[in-house]
């Protein structure tokens, strides 16, 4: 996987707009789940592939510092060759000052090289840095993302849970309206009544009874009398 590879993928899910995709979800939470792990997954071979950029990064640091620390001990080789070239010039002892000359011009041309190569170090670490820094705040962006995306989610399942709740509450509620209770009972009480009034009816028919048997009783009473009474006339007459 390229860096630019990286860089693009880093980018495209650093901006992903996670309402627009749960807009267009079916299953909202399985959709978050599902993004959870792609983006925990990628994150992961994301902070590989970061990892591995710095390490190159760093190593190429490594040899530019190397490089401009053998520029300049080659710069201080030269200095000191060409030295006591002039000092054994000065004493008259030509050949050997050649000698020396000869061994700071090695020196100057390790020097030039090292320098060359510590020059042209520089671009590339340059871009290696750019691309570090960018996938950096990629990853941060990233992360930040996650956890939106595990927020959502935690939000998402808890009003679910709400919602469900409420549903099987105003269930419950609809099924006490269907099934009132009062109402059975109103049927028993209506029941209790008509008992009653038929417990009454019962005793005002056994009462209109009685009261015609002692009707009759005090007729029968009556008419004795009156015969009584009859026959006592008769006799004092």
């Amino acid at each position: 996987m390229s860096k630019q590879t990286i860089l693009g993928r880093v980018a495209q899910l650093a901006k992903a707009n996670i309402n627009a995709l749960l807009d267009q979800a079916e299953d909202p939470q399985k959709m978050l789940d599902q993004l959870i792990r792609d983006y925990t997954d990628n994150i992961a071979e994301a902070e590989e592939a970061v990892a591995t950029t710095i390490g190159n990064l760093r190593l190429l640091e490594a040899d530019h510092r190397e490089d401009v620390d053998a520029a300049g001990e080659w710069g201080g080789k030269a200095r000191a060759a060409s030295n006591k070239a002039d000092q054994l010039r000065a004493a008259g002892e030509g050949a050997d000052a050649d000698r020396f000359d000869a061994l700071a011009k090695v020196a100057l041309q390790r020097q030039l090289q090292s320098e060359r190569e510590a020059r042209e170090a520089e671009p590339t670490i340059a871009a290696q840095t750019e691309v570090v820094e960018k996938l950096k705040g990629g990853l941060d962006r990233m992360k930040v993302k996650l956890g939106e995306l595990r927020s959502k989610r935690d939000e998402l399942v808890a009003r679910a849970k709400s919602a469900e709740a409420r549903n099987q509450m105003l269930d419950a509620a609809r099924s006490i309206d269907v099934l009132d209770p009062t109402s059975e009972l109103g049927r028993f009480e209506e029941k209790i009544r008509r008992e009653e009034a038929r417990a009454l009816g019962k005793e005002e028919l056994a009462s209109s009874s009685l009261d015609a048997q002692f009707e009759e009783l005090d007729a029968a009473s009556d008419q004795a009398e009156i015969e009584a009474r009859l026959a006592a006339l008769k006799q004092t007459a």
